[in-house]
């Protein structure tokens, strides 16, 4: 049988380090900072892209170049391996699209996932590809599995601030000043492909509260099954914001003391640019 060789990129939140430890592959997304290109986790760490954001710098996201890609790939197949590419969600990047298209050259040691989950959700992704290889699943099968249960995933986002989704225009103007002068925080939510208005809160208390009502909600609806098996987890992610993080994580521990938290990560940067720092995030994924 082949072997198989697990490749993302790092809107999963996986680190280089990390990817060495797992036995992993991570593509570096590029971005543009003040017309400067750098790569996530490669010459542009978490700590430096935020000095660069809260400085109002000119900040935009790329797709990995083409050959980023295929020059991984054609490197691993010289291993006699075939390989489950995971990318980020085809609703939030052409990414995936992108990866689709070039997989086709590859005479089927290609396999492309598009399970449209980002950051810990993504994660978990890659982690389950891992564990069904290691019990002799096969490539194909791999990417059948992980498009089937793309669904078994929820996430929800706190935002502090209006500003960088006004700055992406993705809020008018308008918009944006109406809801700092109300201090609007809105809580976001990810069902699937597509990042959508969920609630509008007037504080950080209130945004966690529709968050974990959210949550509870879904482990007792679609997800109770799951649960019940012992197969759901939890995750916390955050852009720039460490200590309301873990205060989070423990809160959660504390009401939900049969799913486990697995994960407390920084929101990938592709995300985090659009969002702005102060973001809190949860997530319910099943863990295959």
């Amino acid at each position: 049988m082949n072997k198989i060789r697990i490749v993302t990129d790092s809107n999963s939140g996986i680190t280089q380090e990390e990817a060495k430890k797992l036995g992993v592959f991570v593509v570096p997304m590029p971005f543009l900072i003040n017309g400067e290109e750098y790569y996530e986790d490669i010459n542009l760490t978490q700590e430096q892209f935020y000095v660069h954001l809260r400085g109002d710098a000119s900040v935009s996201t790329s797709q990995p170049s083409i050959a980023s890609v295929t020059e991984l790939w054609d490197e691993l197949l010289k291993e006699d391996c075939e390989i489950v590419h995971i990318p980020m969600s085809s609703g939030l990047s052409e990414t995936c699209h992108t990866a689709q298209s070039l997989a086709k050259e590859y005479n089927g040691k290609v396999h492309v996932v598009d399970n449209q989950r980002i950051s810990v959700t993504q994660k978990q992704s890659v982690l389950d590809a891992l564990k069904l290889a290691e019990n002799g699943i096969s490539a194909s099968q791999i990417k059948e599995i992980l498009e089937q249960t793309k669904r078994d995933s929820s996430i929800y986002i706190a935002l502090d601030t209006l500003k960088y989704l006004k700055k992406g225009g993705r809020l008018t103007p308008a918009a944006a000043l109406i809801g700092s002068i109300l201090r609007i925080k809105p809580v976001l939510q990810i069902q699937g492909e597509k990042l959508d208005a969920f609630k509008k809160v007037l504080s950080l208390k209130q945004a966690k509260q529709e968050m974990i009502g959210a949550i509870k909600h879904d482990l007792s609806t679609r997800f109770a099954q799951f649960r019940a098996n012992g197969e759901m987890t939890l995750s916390v992610a955050h852009t720039d914001s460490f200590a309301e993080a873990d205060t989070f994580r423990k809160e959660l521990e504390q009401l939900f003391p049969d799913v486990p938290v697995l994960f407390v990560d920084p929101l990938s940067l592709s995300v985090s640019c659009h969002i702005g720092p102060g973001a809190l995030a949860v997530t319910a994924t099943r863990r295959l």
